[in-house]
């Protein structure tokens, strides 16, 4: 079996336009999605789907049951790949995802999803602080506007500021056409 594997974190009708939390340049994270996995699925890598829903009643989104908490059609899992479902922003926090990658001697993980500030970060820190060696392909993850103290920061920077923090000491950054080159 392969040692690399696939984390498609969080890519849900959520954060589509139509859903309650629209991230920046979503429809272009997900196309370049469905390149990398199938990539992924064509070189016999692992493809693992996390989908968020909280456990907690009266939050506003990642309704358990609601059609925001469906993964996206165009990235729906294929007969046979694992699907986590978290309940809370870091993939492994009391999911299997850990135990999963190793039954399968995975060395090596590729992150992609949403959002990048928040689930990505997490998943891409644990990863690397699990041992295992991170790839991170921006070109496949998004985020959006943040605000904080009454300023916002465009979602550009944000992702910027990301990336350059998992460059720098969690992570190689690569583009999805060099990833797949």
């Amino acid at each position: 079996m392969s040692k690399r594997a696939l984390i498609v974190v969080d890519l849900q009708n959520e954060y589509l336009a139509t859903g309650n939390l629209p991230l920046d340049n979503i429809d272009a994270v997900v196309a370049n999605a469905v390149r990398v996995i199938a990539d992924a699925r064509a070189k016999g890598d692992l493809v693992i789907h996390v989908r968020h829903e909280f456990a907690t009643p009266g939050m506003p989104v990642f309704v358990p049951g609601s059609a925001g908490v469906e993964i996206i059609p165009a990235v729906a899992p294929a007969d046979g790949e694992k699907v986590i479902v978290k309940n809370h922003v870091n993939s492994y926090r009391d999911t299997d995802l850990k135990q999963y990658l190793d039954a399968h001697d995975v060395k090596n993980v590729t992150v992609i999803g949403a959002m990048t500030h928040m689930c990505i970060d997490a998943a891409v820190r644990a990863s690397a602080d699990f041992g295992y060696t991170v790839t991170v392909l921006h070109d496949a993850c998004a985020t959006r506007d943040l605000e904080f103290g009454g300023a916002t920061t465009p979602a550009a920077q944000v992702q910027t500021a990301m990336l350059a923090a998992f460059a720098f000491g969690y992570a190689a950054v690569k583009t999805v056409d060099e990833y797949t080159a």
